[in-house]
């Protein structure tokens, strides 16, 4: 039968001399034998041991996790859920990875296009792409409430053209005034702006937010807090939602 030394072990399973004293202090992994001389001697079964050791520890599994689980008598179902339950945590962290990857590419792609950025230009950017999705939904939200309105518009205008049945257009233009009303009380309720200059997150008033010229990402305002006059970008109003789950 083959007998291996400490360094002959260590070296085969890719580990260093002190790896394989550690597991035998820890009794994880007990040399069969010891020479007169009193060096550890170990036996082929100690080396599949020992490559089984190195396998669960390369999966992550805790050493006191191994050392419990090589002392049942069949080990072999508790390994497998173990390495699912691993499988699953290495999942979650990759997934929070490529998000937190996904996170600094797009603030990387933000920042090639400012002429000139600070630490707070970052926090900017961070904050828009935080409330991104919200402010999707926001806006999709608006969009599937607007379909009826469009329909009733297109509807009334045809049956004007081609039966003369001019009310429904008439009732068409009284819906949709209240609607364009609602929309934008509720849109502007939900949204903030942030200063490019002093980098403050505020909410414009009704009136001038409606009026003021405007890009899907942006709107011409003046700041309350600097008085910068121009483009704010345009983003999610999280404190409209802790105020909503405080009543």
């Amino acid at each position: 039968m083959s007998m291996y030394t400490t360094g002959e072990i260590a070296k085969l399973c890719g580990v260093s001399v002190r790896t394989v004293q550690y597991y035998d202090s820890r009794k994880i992994l007990v040399p069969s034998e010891l020479s007169e001389g009193g060096r550890r001697l170990y036996t082929e079964d100690d080396l599949k041991r020992m490559e089984i050791i190195c396998f669960l520890r390369e999966t992550g599994l805790p050493i006191n996790s191994i050392s419990a689980l090589l002392a049942e008598e069949k080990p072999e179902k508790i390994i497998l859920i173990l390495l699912e339950q691993q499988e699953q945590a290495l999942h979650e962290e990759l997934s929070e990875r490529q998000k937190k990857l996904h996170m600094i590419e797009n603030i990387k792609r933000e920042l090639k296009g400012l002429e000139r950025f600070s630490v707070d230009s970052i926090g900017d950017i961070a904050n828009i792409m935080k409330n991104r999705n919200k402010l999707r939904k926001l806006r999709a939200t608006l969009l599937i409430t607007g379909i009826p309105v469009t329909a009733l518009q297109w509807v009334s205008i045809i049956l004007w053209i081609m039966k003369g049945i001019w009310w429904l257009f008439a009732l068409w233009v009284g819906v949709a005034a209240v609607y364009g009303v609602w929309v934008s009380v509720y849109y502007f309720k939900n949204v903030a702006y942030i200063c490019p200059e002093c980098h403050a997150v505020f909410k414009p008033g009704f009136k001038e937010a409606f009026w003021a010229y405007h890009t899907p990402k942006m709107r011409r305002l003046t700041c309350p807090k600097c008085g910068y006059r121009g483009l704010c970008v345009e983003v999610y109003d999280e404190n409209n939602d802790m105020e909503k789950n405080k009543s």
